[in-house]
């Protein structure tokens, strides 16, 4: 490959290998001694933190340079090369002389005492690889904003007015980058070597212990008999593993290898159904009690409880799969899909009594968050747990093999989440030193006059833009540094605002051009990636509304009393059946282009908080429900003719076969 087509690699991501041979047992040995080591250090050790965040990033370098190569277009997808073992030790070196330094470098007052050669040189090496394995693992945009940020931080002084900032030298940057906690041992990456890590291990040993295919029979068994069951059982069986993986795009590929057919047998568009698989999978990053790992980055970037947080995102969460399956059934109603056989649909008793254990480690999971224990710890707990239940069957009992299988899984699955993290950890350390924050704070507050409404816009925009292409962590952990003090500034509560930016981080995964769950539902259902990204973004609507309905009204976060929680919850349900009502064109039978306006502003109306809101919103569906029974008697007749004629024809046909 010559320096220029290098050069146009180097701007997208790497391409995944499957590994043999030794490199496939090298792998695995690094990939086994991490997961042992964050276990260990979970449950038994009292490591000094960047002790800790050090180890757990060399290793992560090291499996992600073996495990993705350069490029998608350079011929190494097979074996990496000497570069990238290259790299790989270097990280393991650069990870074994911060844990000897680890004391030193946690209590030296920067700039005071003055970093060594090997400081700068191994500080480098943590930098450098962490940018080229985030590049690899997420392609450009983190980049971008890295590079962006750590040029704002060098150059920054050269700027006038606002933008301004003292000089630092480029020691400085790499002190603030590579030795303190405002950069690389910041909170991302301690939540990604604490929380989210264990909680990859738990859904990792959760799929090897067969939970996947008893959690796809139960969405089957629960919603197969109704029409269009087929994208229910997607919504539903999205949803359970969205929520653990965290990841939208790995649930797609999983759980959408066998529900977007099916879903495109019973009747649905294919891009339709690829869609929704989208939507759900997508949606499982809000749905306590897991939420992926943004409750937990959540948690460490606020400082609440990780048990608030979850009783918080209850309703929302609900409200977006009430909508989700809403448009889903409506659809089946507008398309007159067929009902599954009823020999295809197991039994829900039959299927809860071969494997209702597996709600054992979720019930494990909420008893000791509950309690008070730390999530690391309680997901070491759950994990625990799983291993245990796994031997109620005796063909789907834990030996030593799925053990660590399970564990290597587990580390890998991490890669991503990680590296995301280390580069987010970057921009920050440059928000911090040079005060960007706050000055974006100005600037945001400055562009919208202070008003709230448009400022969540704004917010919504940024979060929507920085999250394109990146993983939840990273887009949140940026937005949340950049955007989160100008909405509390203006009143609105640190949950609230948090969570609103969660909310954005995660849809924006689904929000087109760069839609990658989208592109990889499309791949399975054959259909075109931007249609399959608009048709998401539309049956996934509701996830870009509720977080404005939580801001304006507080009580669908378990804020207020019983009371309101209550009348703000039912008005919320009606307004979000009420929109879904309104975009598929369906009710009572199918709407008009006026029903449909008069649907979607009605279920706008319930959603706004206030009881004039509510009134306009009920006297809206009232008037489309009177219409709609009123001309039903003319379509149901319609609808028979039409029914009579066809069978006339078939009856003529079989006359004419028969002579």
């Amino acid at each position: 490959m010559n320096y220029k087509n290098r050069l146009t690699a180097w701007f997208k991501e790497g391409d995944k290998r499957t590994l043999s041979g030794y490199h496939l047992k090298l792998f695995s040995v690094f990939a086994f001694i991490l997961s042992v080591f964050q276990i260990w250090s979970v449950v038994w050790g009292r490591l000094n933190p960047i002790n800790q965040m050090a180890i757990h990033l060399a290793f992560i370098l090291g499996i992600t340079f073996l495990v993705y190569g350069y490029s998608k277009k350079a011929r190494q997808r097979k074996l990496p090369t000497s570069v990238d073992y290259i790299c790989t030790f270097l990280a393991l070196g650069a990870g074994i002389y911060f844990t000897f330094h680890a004391e030193r470098i946690a209590v030296r007052v920067p700039i005071m005492d003055p970093l060594t050669n090997l400081d700068i040189f191994f500080g480098l090496v943590f930098v450098l690889l962490s940018i080229e394995a985030a590049r690899r693992t997420i392609g450009l945009p983190i980049i971008v904003i890295v590079l962006i940020g750590i040029s704002y931080a060098l150059w920054g002084h050269h700027l006038n007015g606002l933008m301004w900032h003292r000089e630092f030298s480029a020691v400085e940057v790499l002190d603030d980058l590579a030795f303190s906690f405002n950069g690389l041992w910041g909170s991302p990456i301690a939540v990604a070597a604490s929380f989210v890590f264990m909680f990859m291990l738990f859904g990792s040993f959760l799929n090897k212990a067969g939970a996947g295919e008893f959690f796809f029979k139960l969405s089957t068994a629960v919603a197969g008999r109704s029409k269009g069951g087929a994208a229910k059982v997607a919504v539903l069986a999205s949803a359970f593993f969205g929520s653990i993986s965290g990841s939208p795009t790995a649930n797609v590929v999983t759980t959408g290898a066998f529900t977007i057919p099916v879903s495109k047998k019973t009747g649905y568009k294919p891009s339709f159904a690829a869609a929704v698989e989208v939507a759900a999978s997508t949606g499982g990053s809000i749905l306590p009690p897991i939420m992926g790992s943004s409750a937990f980055l959540m948690a460490a970037v606020t400082q609440m409880s990780y048990g608030s947080i979850v009783i918080a995102a209850i309703i929302p969460g609900i409200l977006y799969y009430v909508s989700l399956l809403t448009m889903v059934h409506f659809e089946a109603l507008r398309l007159d899909l067929p009902r599954t056989a009823k020999e295809d649909i197991p039994q829900i008793s039959h299927v809860l009594k071969e494997g209702w254990y597996y709600f054992i480690p979720l019930v494990v999971l909420l008893f000791f968050l509950i309690q008070g224990y730390s999530a690391s710890r309680t997901g070491f707990y759950g994990i625990l747990s799983i291993v245990i239940v796994s031997w109620f069957r005796k063909n789907k009992r834990m030996g030593i093999k799925a053990i660590v299988a399970a564990m290597i899984d587990g580390a890998k699955s991490s890669i991503p989440v990680t590296t995301a993290c280390a580069a987010a950890g970057l921009v920050i350390a440059g928000i911090m030193s040079t005060g960007l924050g706050g000055k974006l704070t100005s600037i945001v507050l400055g562009l919208t006059e202070g008003m709230l409404l448009p400022t969540l816009l704004l917010v919504m925009i940024i979060c929507i833009i920085l999250g394109m292409g990146m993983p939840v962590a990273a887009a949140y952990i940026l937005t949340a540094m950049l955007a989160a003090p100008a909405l509390i500034e203006l009143g609105v509560s640190t949950l609230s605002a948090h969570l609103f930016i969660v909310y954005f981080s995660i849809f924006s995964a689904i929000t087109p051009p760069v839609a990658v769950a989208a592109f990889a539902a499309a791949g399975i259902s054959g259909s075109n990636p931007n249609r399959v990204g608009f048709e998401a973004v539309r049956l996934g609507i509701v996830g870009f509304i509720v977080p404005f309905m939580f801001v304006l009204e507080p009580s669908l976060l378990m804020d207020g009393s019983l009371a309101q929680i209550i009348i703000a919850f039912m008005s919320a349900v009606i307004g979000v059946v009420t929109l879904a009502a309104g975009i598929i064109g369906w009710m009572i039978t199918r709407a008009t282009i006026l029903e449909r306006l008069l649907l979607i502003a009605g279920g706008f109306m319930m959603m706004y908080p206030g009881l004039l809101s509510d009134g306009i919103g009920v006297g809206l569906i009232i008037l489309v429900m009177v219409i709609q029974r009123k001309r039903e008697p003319e379509l149901s007749e319609k609808k028979f003719s039409q029914s009579l004629e066809k069978q006339k024809i078939e009856d003529g046909k079989s006359i004419g076969v028969s002579n």
